[in-house]
C-alpha cells in the first residue's frame, strides 16, 4: 500500500487551514484550529518553511503564513517537503543500490511511467482547490491529546462540532 506518513498527513491539514485562514498565525493559534498538538505544529512548521512552503515571522505579531499563493502549491509539493522525492520504488529514485536483479528485471523503465503518473497526479492537485471544498460534515477534528490522528469518522452517536 503506498500510503504517506502521519507528519505529512498533518502539513496538509495544517497547510489547508492556513490557505482558509490566509493570515499571519501563532503555531498555538494554528494548533488550537485544528486539534494538532502544539509540538507537532511546530516540527512540521519548520519542514514547511525549509520546503519553502511557509514564512515565518517573529515578533508579537509573528507566525506563519503560506510563502506563496495556494494555487502555486501542488499536493506533490507538499508531499516532498516532508518525505523528499516521490517514488514508488527505489528504482525511480536513481538510488546508488543497485538492485542485483536490474539487468534481467522486467519491471526496468516500467516503474518510472507508474511513478511519472502519479507524479503528474499529485502535481495537478493545488492547496487552493484543497481549501475551496470544506470538508465532509460526517469528519471533525480530534482533540490534540488524541494520539490517533487528525481526522476521524465519528460513531453514530457522536455528535461533536462539523469541520467548516
Amino acid at each position: 500500500m503506498f500510503r504517506i506518513n502521519k507528519l505529512t498527513d498533518y502539513a496538509v491539514v495544517l497547510l489547508l487551514d492556513m490557505a482558509r485562514a490566509g493570515q499571519v498565525r501563532a503555531a498555538h493559534q494554528i494548533a488550537a484550529d485544528t486539534g494538532v498538538p502544539v509540538p507537532t505544529v511546530a516540527k512540521v512548521m519548520k519542514a514547511l518553511v525549509r520546503a519553502g512552503l511557509v514564512r515565518s515571522t517573529r515578533g508579537s505579531s509573528g507566525g506563519y503564513v503560506l510563502a506563496r499563493p495556494a494555487e502555486s502549491i501542488a499536493v506533490a509539493d507538499m508531499i516532498e517537503a516532508l518525505e523528499g522525492p516521490i517514488a514508488l520504488t527505489a528504482c525511480v529514485l536513481d538510488a546508488d543500490d543497485t538492485c542485483e536483479r536490474e539487468g534481467f528485471c522486467p519491471m526496468s523503465g516500467h516503474w518510472n511511467r507508474v511513478n511519472t503518473a502519479v507524479r503528474k497526479a499529485l502535481t495537478g492537485i493545488t492547496l487552493a482547490e484543497m481549501a475551496a471544498r470544506p470538508a465532509p460534515a460526517s469528519w471533525r477534528a480530534q482533540p490534540a491529546t488524541d494520539p490517533g490522528g487528525v481526522f476521524r469518522r465519528p460513531a453514530p452517536a457522536d455528535s461533536g462540532p462539523a469541520l467548516a
